[in-house]
């Protein structure tokens, strides 16, 4: 999702640029041109930085649900028995196991498969949290640059 928002950027960033280009060569004076550039650059870079924070915002977002919320596990206990009886390497092992033995080790595997769910959602979280934090000062710096440079 952020990598499609980065190439959509990418193409307004293009299209503003030759917009500018256009505009800025048949503008009255060149200090004015100049002007009209350097705010066009200003904005393109706010736009970019933006698109960056919010698609890092949405991500980080996701992941604190998944975090919250782990997806469940989707195989039954009665799926597990026969195909632990049947895929396993040791089969003469898991049929001497009892009832209570196989449904031990399911609660195990389910609270396993959660816990990975958990840590794949912190890990997502964390590298969010860089789609955030990265851009944010090159956003607060450009805007400030925004606010004092001189209108055209």
């Amino acid at each position: 999702m952020v990598v499609s928002l980065i190439g959509l950027a990418l193409v307004v960033i293009v299209l503003i640029l030759a917009a500018t280009a256009i505009s800025a060569t048949r503008g009255s004076s060149k200090e004015g041109g100049n002007i009209m550039m350097k705010n066009v650059y200003i904005y393109v870079v706010l736009f970019a930085t933006l698109m960056m924070i919010i698609g890092g915002s949405v991500s980080a977002f996701m992941a604190i649900a998944d975090i919250v919320t782990p997806a469940p596990y989707q195989q039954s206990f009665e799926e597990y028995r026969q195909g632990g009886l049947e895929k396993s390497e040791n089969a003469n092992t898991k049929a001497n196991l009892s009832e209570a033995e196989l449904k031990a080790r399911y609660d195990a595997l389910i609270v396993a498969e959660k816990d990975r769910q958990v840590n794949r959602a912190k890990n997502r979280l964390i590298k969010s949290m860089g789609w955030i934090i990265i851009p944010l000062p090159v956003f607060i710096v450009f805007q400030r640059r925004l606010k004092s440079s001189p209108e055209v």
